[in-house]
């Protein structure tokens, strides 16, 4: 039975999240997306002009998707934090 509760224990609730020990990290382990190469307002976002690289500051790299192909707001220099 002590088995048994140390492998429940181990398998956790389900729910991915960080650690304590990783949260003072976390804005410098993750990354966002950011331009490129000088991207002009009205410009269209694509993998051509944009990347992903750290810190983790700005949009998710998850949310890619959803930035491509939408027309830049403002100009942003190289490695902007890409903001919408």
């Amino acid at each position: 039975v002590t088995a048994i509760r140390n492998v429940e224990k181990a398998l956790g609730d389900g729910v991915k999240k960080p650690a304590k020990c990783e949260l003072k990290n976390i804005c410098v382990a993750r990354k966002s997306i950011v331009a490129a190469c000088p991207i002009r307002k009205g410009e269209r976002f694509s993998t051509g002009n944009i990347c992903i690289k750290r810190p983790g500051t700005g949009i998710s790299p998850m949310r890619l998707n959803g930035v491509i192909g939408k027309k830049a707001k403002r100009n942003f220099n190289t490695d902007g934090l890409i903001q919408l």
